[in-house]
């Protein structure tokens, strides 16, 4: 058994259907419990209870929103406490070349930081999913197998 927590920010519906596919694809793996929280929602002690920890946010001038930044930052509180926990990330933005791999980094230096397992990607998308505007087919595929991926590493890390 392994849980899974889904934290976004949206302001317009596009990165929220992102964390939804990511879901999608983490229920996918059986013995996965996946919850998905909107960052206004989330508590950071809650991350405690989860074995792996993806992070979704619309892309701003190449970085994360203002919301999930401010939770971030809250995170430190919990500094050494989310060692070996599983983490991704994910973006949606408003057109290409405008900082969607940046805004995936920046989580994944946060989640790092925290000592926590970045399974990369050899294909396209190295850092996690990314969106122009609303999921089109093969990027809400690729959300769903983000969650695949964290969900099924999480499980063997559980073991």
């Amino acid at each position: 058994m392994s849980r899974v927590l889904i934290i976004y920010d949206s302001r317009t519906g596009n990165t929220e259907k992102m964390a939804h596919a990511v879901a999608d694809g983490a229920k996918s793996i059986d013995g996965t419990e996946v919850v998905v929280r909107t960052v206004d929602k989330a508590k950071v002690d809650e991350l405690l209870g989860f074995d792996a920890i993806i992070l979704g946010s619309p892309t701003y001038y190449g970085n994360v929103s203002g919301k999930l930044k401010e939770f971030i930052d809250r995170t430190n509180k919990l500094h050494g406490k989310l060692e070996g926990k599983v983490g991704g990330a994910f973006t949606s933005s408003g057109g290409t070349a405008c900082g969607a791999e940046t805004t995936n980094l920046a989580i994944l230096h946060a989640l790092l930081v925290h000592g926590m397992v970045v399974q990369g990607r050899s294909e396209d998308k190295h850092y996690g999913p990314t969106a122009v505007e609303a999921p089109k087919k093969d990027e809400a595929e690729s959300c769903r197998e983000l969650g695949k991926r964290v969900a099924t590493l999480a499980m063997r890390l559980a073991k």
